[in-house]
């Protein structure tokens, strides 16, 4: 007998998600249902899926349950499992607001990459956005050693490598065009380097203080805003400018600027990093599991 399964869609500088509650982790999503889900012709479409869940309810997160309540199980666009997702963070915040779960303010919540720290902006009262922007504590970066290349076509540049609970590869580049459609994952050397594959980011030059880029995401592609990718293209940004507040002890901030929007993002002394940005819901309805079974039969 089939059933009706509620959704929402949302999205994060146009970095948009499938959104599935399930609090008590009732639903079985494996990759292929994922995959199906996000699909932008025959499913519901987007960059990812935010499975959302109550931290107890689920055997990734239970360590996690007394500390954050929800647990972001996430998943990338073709189905495969990702530590985290910066934007993915904002939107399951804006969903839990939403929902009623939680207010404007601080929150908690889990992830594959620990527990992240969140502040729900309050809403303008001048005729601004309904709702306020989102800022996530996104962690500390590691910067591995190493000297990592990637390359597209004939062109090769040095990149950086950042990892910020999932692993990127950051390259300047003179024009964002010569990054091509990205839609297959750019090659990379040493080609051990990143084992379980890695989110490349392109970036230019706007600016003091001013980056722009492009992305593609392992496992979904060419995306029009990536989190974590923001992020530790700010943190490879100021290394290349000289710039370290944990040595200085002074923040460091860039606007990034990416195809769906704009992001700030600080890195503190004390070597955490803050991302702010908008977090936006779109649409809610509901799914039929006959649908979903159909597909994966």
């Amino acid at each position: 007998m089939s059933t009706r399964i509620a959704f929402l869609k949302g999205h994060g500088t146009e970095n948009d998600f499938v959104i599935v509650p399930d609090p008590e982790n009732a639903l079985d999503l494996p990759p292929a249902a994922v995959a199906a889900l996000c699909d932008r012709r025959a499913g519901l479409g987007g960059d990812g899926l935010l499975h959302v869940v109550r931290s107890a309810a689920h055997p990734e997160a239970r360590g996690m349950a007394a500390e954050a309540e929800w647990f972001m199980d996430y998943r990338n666009g073709d189905g495969s499992v990702a530590e985290m997702c910066g934007n993915g963070v904002r939107v399951f915040a804006r969903y839990l607001q939403r929902a009623g779960h939680v207010a404007e303010g601080d929150l908690a919540v889990a992830t594959r990459g620990g527990v992240k720290r969140v502040h729900i902006a309050k809403a303008a009262s001048d005729g601004g956005p309904a709702a306020g922007d989102v800022t996530v504590g996104m962690g500390r970066a590691l910067l591995p050693e190493g000297e990592v290349e990637v390359r597209v076509g004939e062109r090769r540049w040095p990149a950086r490598n950042v990892n910020m609970g999932n692993p990127h590869a950051v390259a300047f580049v003179t024009d964002l065009a010569h990054a091509g459609d990205l839609y297959a994952p750019p090659p990379f050397e040493p080609a051990d380097t990143y084992p379980d594959g890695v989110n490349v980011e392109f970036v230019v030059d706007r600016g003091p203080g001013h980056v722009a880029m492009r992305v593609h995401e392992r496992g979904s592609g060419e995306t029009r805003s990536c989190g974590t990718g923001a992020c530790a293209v700010a943190v490879a940004t100021a290394r290349r400018d000289g710039a370290d507040p944990s040595v200085t002890g002074t923040p460091a901030t860039y606007t990034v600027d990416v195809p769906g929007g704009t992001l700030v993002i600080t890195e503190r002394p004390d070597g955490e990093i803050e991302m702010t940005g908008p977090a936006v819901i779109v649409a809610e309805g509901e799914f039929d599991s006959a649908w979903l079974e159909g597909v994966l039969a």
